[in-house]
């Protein structure tokens, strides 16, 4: 038996809308099949004011596998340990910056589900990068010399600004994300495990190239960073209520803009186990800091 989703791409190079799909509905193993083969295609998939509650989006979830639970260090919504409620308007909380999810840890996500609460009538958009195409993008040489790059991620050195320029409640919210620091070895270049594609596995959370310098590990990340970036290789969503936003977090990297000065904006994340990521050479990363038992399922 086969199911035909109603697929409307949303930008050329990432992202795709399923329209004409109730995600809190019986979805059998057909659909769930072709959700997750419009996934690994399109890297970021939108489903538009769905009538999900907190329950509904983990039940949605683990019809792709394994749950963390919310975050390896920040607190979950009250009785849901699976659910990070991020209410950035009146919270320290941000994302306003390029990175993917939880990096940091040897296993970092599958991909992660996130459902808009409350949004602000204008701004609070998500723009999300496809990491396949910006690796298909670099000059051969650069291609080569990313090939045998290994770069260490950590939670220490997530948007953080210089001490100076943060407010108390920012100084707080540092204070428990990094309450427990982990580091881990990942390669550059990641061999998705499911489409067998070459991405860019870097963002926000990497400190430093392994062998190379601070500076010289700033300079090359950048490089590499800014085909991540291209316009070409993004897609923009603009979030409405009740909107699911379903992204293949070894594929992409996303920012969340802060423009809309302080106004309500409450999004809840459900996040999928994922697997150690794998060079091309067929390494596989390594924690160096950090037990991360806690956050992980023990098998996926």
């Amino acid at each position: 038996m086969s199911i035909n989703l109603d697929i409307r791409p949303t930008a050329g190079r990432i992202g795709a809308e399923i329209k004409g799909i109730n995600l809190s509905g019986d979805l059998d193993d057909f659909a769930i099949n072709a959700i997750r083969k419009a996934l690994v295609k399109y890297k970021v998939i939108f489903f538009r004011q769905q009538n999900l509650d907190a329950d509904g989006q983990i039940r949605f979830a683990r019809r792709f596998g394994e749950l963390t639970t919310a975050h390896p260090t920040l607190p979950p919504l009250v009785e849901r340990p699976e659910v990070l409620d991020l209410d950035y308007g009146r919270t320290a909380t941000r994302s306003n910056e390029w990175h993917t999810d939880v990096t940091f840890v040897d296993r970092p996500p599958l991909g992660s589900i996130l459902r808009a609460v409350e949004i602000p009538p204008v701004g609070g958009d998500t723009i999300w990068a496809n990491t396949v195409t910006a690796y298909q993008d670099l000059p051969a040489h650069l291609q080569t010399l990313a090939n045998g790059l290994w770069a260490v991620h950590t939670n220490a050195y997530d948007y953080v600004k210089p001490a100076v320029t943060l407010n108390e409640a920012t100084k707080a919210y540092h204070q428990v994300f990094t309450s427990t620091v982990y580091e881990t070895l990942h390669p550059v270049v990641r061999v998705h495990p499911e489409s067998g594609e070459r991405g860019l596995f870097i963002g926000g959370f990497v400190r430093q190239i392994r062998d190379l310098s601070t500076s010289e590990s700033t300079a090359l990340v950048q490089l590499l960073q800014s085909y991540v970036t291209r316009p070409e290789n993004t897609v923009r969503w603009r979030w409405q209520v009740g909107d699911v936003a379903f992204w293949d977090n070894r594929a992409t990297q996303h920012y969340a803009i802060y423009d809309y000065d302080g106004q309500p904006r409450r999004v809840q994340r459900v996040t999928i186990a994922g697997d150690r990521p794998i060079s091309i050479d067929g390494k596989f990363s390594q924690a160096i800091k950090g037990d991360a038992s806690a956050y992980l399922p023990q098998a996926v």
